[in-house]
């Protein structure tokens, strides 16, 4: 099983849309970090579509080891 690529290890804050969907990156690849922009072509990833309920500031995880994707759980704290 392939892992995905750590692209940072602090969130980043977006503020969504109540509405809109968005495309969170969860193979680490992507340069828009932290959606996705087809960098995961030819690898298992896909990404996570997330549509928002409400305005609002999300954290979404750009470690790319959250087990809350595609928001951040704090699991960066814990890489070396």
């Amino acid at each position: 099983m392939e892992k995905p690529k750590i692209a940072g290890k602090a969130p980043i804050a977006v503020d969504v849309k109540k509405g809109e969907t968005y495309y969170w990156c969860a193979c680490g690849r992507s340069s828009n970090q932290p959606f996705c922009d087809g960098s995961h072509v030819g690898t298992e990833f896909n990404p996570v579509a997330y549509t928002a309920e409400e305005d609002k500031t999300a954290y979404f995880c750009t470690c790319k080891q959250t087990k809350t994707p595609p928001f951040c759980d704090g699991t960066h704290l814990t890489l070396e």
